[in-house]
């Protein structure tokens, strides 16, 4: 029986079928996925719900930066996942924090209301609050079922120490989810170091584009990023995470 979870962040119809049949167990879905994730589309969403069968869960985050949002942003937010409660997604990623670095319950109460049946995340804005063990304890207290982190630090291995301390303190009460850094080369050690069972990871590789014509004076974004490098899930990558995560 499996008793573990790999879900795979993934901004194309593509990178979800690849995931899938590399072996994941869940889909996180975004756009943006250069920038740390945004909202996807609602028509991507439903290509993606069309293409796969395994769970879809669904980012909602409105703009790239911190967790702090106005009173439109949050009409936003609440509104994206009622749309996605009713376009069919098994579950959604959120999370707000108040301008002290804790979790603003008030705000995530009434997102809250919008759930129904889906699960929820609380996603890396857990990695950026004050207390982290007082955070557990309020996503807990709000019915959450998962806390996304990578132990406060900029990948998991820097962050094991407090994976390690988040997975003890969870009691089986909420299920912590290792993310930032995840790779098969590493998905074992940090098995060792934390007893985690739930791993998120991109599972990206770089591929050419099929344009032939390239206009070397131009960038449509970020100078450094090629927009000829299109960056999608690895299908070999995802399975062999899978494979390590069967053996553990």
């Amino acid at each position: 029986m499996q008793d573990y979870i790999l879900e795979i962040c993934a901004d194309s119809a593509e990178s979800a079928i690849a995931a899938e049949k590399g072996g994941a167990t869940r889909l996180e879905l975004c756009q943006n996925l250069i920038i740390g994730g945004t909202t996807p589309g609602p028509k991507l969403f439903e290509i993606v719900r069309h293409a796969v069968e395994i769970p879809v869960h669904v980012l909602i985050r409105p703009r790239f930066g911190d967790f702090c949002y106005s009173d439109y942003e949050m009409e936003q937010i609440k509104e994206e996942i009622k749309m996605f409660r009713e376009l069919g997604a098994d579950g959604v990623v959120i999370g707000v924090l108040s301008p002290d670095g804790s979790i603003d319950r008030e705000r995530m109460e009434r997102l809250l209301e919008e759930r129904g049946d889906m699960s929820v995340t609380l996603h890396r804005a857990f990695d950026v609050c004050r207390d982290p063990l007082k955070s557990l304890q309020t996503a807990k207290d709000l019915g959450i079922q998962t806390i996304l982190t990578s132990g406060q630090k900029d990948s998991c291995m820097e962050g094991a120490d407090l994976l390690r301390e988040l997975q003890k303190e969870s009691q089986g009460g909420i299920q912590i989810q290792a993310g930032g850094g995840v790779t098969p080369e590493n998905l074992e050690t940090l098995f060792c170091q934390t007893g985690i069972r739930a791993w998120h990871m991109s599972a990206k590789t770089g591929i050419e584009s099929r344009m032939k014509y390239r206009n070397p004076d131009v960038h449509m974004g970020i100078a450094d990023i090629s927009e000829y490098i299109l960056f999608q899930t690895s299908e070999a990558k995802v399975r062999q995470a899978a494979d390590i995560l069967k053996r553990l």
